[in-house]
């Protein structure tokens, strides 16, 4: 008798451990913080130049953020400053889209430094030139970021590029299942071929040294997509002033005046 409630016993645990219910994945649960409003005007200009009614909604958008992509940081402690870096990467490129987050995206790893195409970024390490990359593979929905390149992308006012957009604008570029500098999820099929055509003509002239556009730039049609933004966010009325169809062009694809 008692083999046979023991058999029952073990049976029944059994069953309940098959049919249980999964477990939700853990929601984050991030506050704004009042300290973060003074690091976001002190450090993300972009922040600064909106009016109270948009820099409102610029936080709540970089708490929803928060809430859905993990940050990760590797070999160092993460700083408040490090996460909303990273959260304003994310919300500047699609501010003017209404609510907008990337499905394409799960989670944000930081590296302290600068790495090589094998992901090393010790102090031995050669070759490491690399700032940030959108993931494939085993990397897929997760972006790698080097938090030097991070902090100088928005540091560094005047020299138009920002390490973090730049990879967000792949991600964007991304949605269409491609990251190949052809903003199909932006800019309708009239204008495709207008973009072409201009990307042709920019990246000429950066080749030849003829352009302010940087180098970068030049390598392919998604590096000159990512590296044009980089401009349009960092200074658009200079973009503006020299390359004024290049600036029409990305003011159609994100709406931000």
């Amino acid at each position: 008798m008692l083999y046979i409630i023991s058999t029952l016993i073990i049976l029944f645990l059994v069953y309940k451990s098959i049919t249980k219910e999964k477990v939700e994945p853990k929601i984050n649960t991030v506050e704004i913080q009042e300290h973060w409003y003074t690091l976001l005007e002190e450090n993300v200009l972009f922040y600064k130049q909106l009016n109270t009614e948009d820099r409102l909604h610029f936080k709540k958008r970089i708490q929803t953020f928060l809430n859905r992509v993990e940050i990760v940081a590797v070999d160092f402690e993460l700083e408040d400053l490090d996460i909303l870096l990273v959260a304003a990467s994310a919300i500047i490129p699609v501010f003017g889209f209404n609510n907008f987050m990337y499905p394409n995206l799960k989670t944000v790893i930081i590296y302290p430094d600068y790495f090589n195409e094998d992901l090393e970024f010790a102090a031995k390490s050669k070759n490491k030139i690399i700032g940030g990359l959108v993931g494939n593979g085993r990397f897929e929905n997760k972006m790698i970021l080097s938090r030097r390149a991070l902090h100088h992308g928005f540091t560094n006012k005047t020299d138009k590029g920002n390490t973090g957009i730049h990879e967000f604008v792949h991600l964007l570029d991304k949605l269409d299942g491609n990251i190949d500098g052809i903003p199909k999820a932006l800019l309708d099929n009239k204008n495709l071929l207008v973009w072409l055509d201009l990307v042709h003509d920019k990246m000429e002239d950066i080749n030849n040294d003829d352009s302010d556009i940087r180098n970068y730039g030049g390598t392919s049609k998604e590096e000159f997509f990512a590296v044009a933004c980089e401009y349009f966010f960092e200074r658009p009325m200079l973009l503006k002033r020299k390359h004024p169809k290049l600036y029409q062009m990305l003011d159609d694809c994100f709406t931000v005046d």
